[in-house]
Order: structure tokens, then sequence, then C-alpha cells
């Protein structure tokens, strides 16, 4: 589905439907609403009159042009309340309209951009991008019968400025906002494909691809690599599944001879706990057990097409956390690729072995910052719930700089602690630390094992366990994977840019 921004009279595009908006209690009609009305003989003017359109926020009326412009029908949609104009109104109600557009049929669309002057016209495009093509996501690709597929379609969308000044900065916004949705998207992909057909080796064939189309380098580190690098951490998740572990690592450079920003994902493509194994409820949900890894890959994506004057390393360590004869055991000890020793009492503490291992490969690449991302612990949703993403981080400056940039995605961050303190419930007898520290503070504990992979690098750790899917569609959320943080990353990573 395209967006595209020109300028020009919305009554006069040539497509399938108009939209206009109204805002909650206008008394008056002004821009494109106006131009429109008028053409439809005052039709709008008179329902809101006559109570039919209230402009509350999400309302969605449609209207039969009946041949008075070359539209087939118009949609008022409702703006609400004054304050609700806000860059993150913007694409929430974006998200909702074009859902509410695609169960019209709509097709071509052309929507008039209605009072933005007081808001920056780049941030406004790249807003109602973000939301028609995050809300117009579906994973359906397994339905067989059509009749099982929603109907109806939007097939381009075109947002019609009525200042030329402003059209230079809206089209740079929409480019920009297009391809950080197409990324979210593409994180959305893989996170909710089953984990038969999401195997590590398929994830790894999906970055290649992706590394081909937009000019990444990408290395795959095989199992035999893998032990030859010490990276026993990581593979002692791998030991009990039958697919091979694939450790991803994906470079952008474009920042001469800075030392590059590092990301890494967890990527365990199914999580059934491995001998420390999970009830049988719910458990189908770990397919997504691998959306750390899909976010770094879709960032990566939008950082390539977007070309910051910045070096980024991105680090998916995948792998599968099986139970079998193979697999590693309550109370065994292994080594991490730094040298460090972890007594593994819970097999289902996985993600923070694979992470280990990620975050000690990004320390010998020279990553000047590090920043792993990872559905990693349920108590996270204990904490926070679904709002927002728990976050730890060892450097001030480095979780400023994710703030802003959660902020400007629309994305919504909260500092945890990393108390000395906590580390003592994960301190162990017979290793350096182990991999579980029980039931009390289990985020943060969690938090506190990588921060020991990190040793003095500006390090953060954003724990996503609990907004990775949505069970409703809201705004720019659909059901499945949210594909939280990747905008996240990306603005990260284009604040780290050279100017």
């Amino acid at each position: 589905m395209e967006v595209r921004a020109i300028a020009g009279n919305l009554a006069e595009q040539q497509v399938e439907t108009l939209v206009v908006e109204v805002a909650e209690g206008a008394s008056r009609l002004s821009g494109p609403a106006a131009q429109v009305d008028a053409a439809l003989g005052g039709a709008i003017t008179a329902m809101i009159r006559d109570g039919l359109i209230s402009g509350r926020a999400g309302e969605v009326t449609s209207i039969a042009a009946l041949g008075r412009v070359p539209a087939r029908r118009v949609v008022v949609h409702g703006a609400g309340k004054a304050e609700a104009r806000t860059i993150d109104g913007f694409r929430t109600r974006a998200g909702n309209l074009a859902r509410a557009l695609r169960g019209l049929d709509a097709k071509s669309v052309a929507v008039g951009l209605q009072e933005t002057d007081s808001l920056d016209a780049e941030t406004v495009g790249r807003a109602l991008a973000e939301g028609f093509v995050l809300g117009l996501y579906r994973f359906d690709r397994h339905h067989t019968r059509a009749e099982d597929r929603p109907r109806g379609a939007v097939d381009a969308i075109t947002l019609v400025e009525a200042a030329p000044r402003r059209l230079p900065a809206l089209q740079r916004g929409v480019e920009a906002g297009t391809i950080l949705a197409e990324a979210t998207n593409l994180t959305r992909d893989l996170a909710n494909e089953p984990a038969n057909l999401m195997t590590p080796t398929i994830v790894a064939e999906r970055a290649q691809e992706v590394a081909a189309a937009t000019g990444l380098e990408c290395t795959i580190i095989e199992r035999a690599e893998a032990e030859r690098l010490g990276m026993g951490s990581y593979l002692s998740v791998a030991n009990g599944s039958v697919q091979p572990p694939k450790f991803i690592v994906l470079r952008y450079r474009n920042g001469g001879r800075t030392r590059p920003v590092g990301l890494i994902g967890k990527g365990i493509t199914f999580d059934t706990g491995g001998i420390s194994i999970k009830p049988a409820a719910g458990m189908e949900r770990m397919k997504g057990d691998m959306t750390g890894a899909a976010s770094v890959i879709g960032a990566m994506q939008a950082i390539a097409r977007l070309g910051p004057a910045v070096n980024v390393l991105a680090i998916a360590p995948c792998t599968e956390n099986m139970p079998s004869g193979s697999a590693t055991k309550p109370g065994d000890v292994v080594y991490a690729m730094d040298g460090q020793s972890i007594e593994v009492l819970n097999t289902d503490a996985e993600g923070r072995l694979v992470l280990a291992d990620g975050l000690a490969y990004a320390r010998r690449e020279n990553c000047s910052t590090l920043v792993d991302v990872a559905t990693l612990t349920g108590a996270m949703n204990v904490a926070l719930g679904n709002v927002r993403i728990g976050t730890f981080a060892n450097n001030d400056r480095l979780y400023a700089d994710l703030e802003r940039a959660a902020a400007a995605a629309g994305e919504r961050l909260w500092r945890m602690p990393l108390d000395a303190e906590y580390f003592d419930l994960i301190k162990s007898d017979v290793a350096d630390i182990k991999n579980t520290g029980g039931p009390s503070a289990g985020s943060i504990t969690a938090a506190k094992f990588l921060e020991r992979f990190a040793h003095d690098t500006p390090w953060a750790h954003l724990d996503i366990a609990a907004v990775s899917d949505s069970t409703a569609e809201k705004g720019v959320l659909v059901k499945g994977s949210t594909g939280s943080p990747v905008r996240t990353l990306v603005h990260f990573v284009l604040g780290r840019a050279r100017t």
C-alpha cells in the first residue's frame, strides 16, 4: 500500500474515496472540509447541524458523492477535541481510520490535511504514514480460503496539503514514516510466523534477504565457529534442539572510523523452557520469543534505507530451547565468550544466556554503546503491564537518548533500578554468576545478569515481554506482534549519527 503527499484541492482528486476531518464541537468548517462541503451542497454542515456528525475522535461517516465530486464517496472522520491534535493523536487516528476505510473497501483514498500549521509538517507526515501502514497490517497468509480473510482494500493513500510551502517537508516525513512502518511490519511478520516456519535457519535466510536488498553486510556464525569463539552460554541453550543455531550479525557502515552502535536481540525461535519445561497452556505464544531478534533485523532494514552517517552492528543469536537427552540440565555450569562462568539453575531463564554471548561479541567488535532487546521476563508484565517498556541502563545519557527516541516513535519507556544489592540474588556458590535469582525482582535480576556482560560499556536493556504482542486492534496496534520497539531503536540510531 502506497502513501504519498501532494499539494492541491481535495475536492478535485481523482480517487474512489475522499476523507475530511471534522473537530468535535466545530461550528464552522474550514480548509479541505469546507471545500468538499461546498461541492456537496452543504451536506456535511447539514449533518453536523442535525446531530448526525459529532466530530468525536474516531467517528467515521460515509456520504455518497452522487457525482458532485470525482470520488464515489466522502468519509467524514472525527478528529476529536483540540487537545487530541498531537503527533501521537495523528498516528493513532490514522491507524484506526485505515481499518475503517478498508472495511468500506475504499481502494484509492485522498485525505485532506486540516489545520496542521501549528505542527511540524515533516513530523505530521511521518506519523500519518506510520499510522496508515501499521494500522492496515494483518497476518493472514496461512488462511487458504478467501472467505476467512477480511474483505475490502485500501490500495493507495494520498495526503493532500493545501499549502504548497509545507509540501517538501510533508513528503520527507511520509517517506521516513513509510520506511519505519514497513520495518516494523517486517518484524511483525517474523514474530507472527509459527515456529516450524521460522526456525533459526529461516530467520538467518530472512536476514540475508534484508541485507541483499538494502546493502547491509550479513554474517551467519554457525555452531562450529561459535564453539571456536567460546560461546558456551549461547550454545548451552541450543544443545537440546535438532535445529542448528544461527548467530546472525548485520553490519551497517556509514560512519567512517567511529565505533559502531551495538543492537542485540534475543532470538529464541521457540521456547519450551528446556528441561525446566513450561506449562502447556499458552506455550504456543512462545513462537514470539524471538521478537528481540526480529526487532533488530527490522531496525537495520530501516537504518539502511534511511542512510544515517553512523556505524551499526546488529546481533541476533537465534536458537530453539528444547528438552532432550542432549539438553543443558539445571545445575550445569557453562562458560560465556568473555570467560565468565554461569551456573544454569533454570533452563527457562535462557534468554539471558544467549544475550550474554551477544553482548560479549558486540564488545569484542568494539561497539561504543550496547542496547539489547528481549522478551525476557514475565515479571515485567506484573511490574508495568502492557503500556511501557521496562528499561535498564548503566548510563544516564544513554537512557535519556533512548527516552527521546521512544517519544519520537510514540512508544513509552520506564526506567527500572539496577541497585548493586540486587546482584546478591544471582551470586553463585559454584560459578561466577547464576542465571536466576528466584521470584523476587525477577526482571531486575535478569538485567543485573546482563549488566555483567556489558562490563563498563554504556548499555541498556529493553525488556519487551509485556508489550511485544496485542490481543486487540487499537491505533497502530493490531492482533499479534506489535513490532515494538523497532521505531525507538531507529530513532535512537538516527540521534547517534554524525551531523
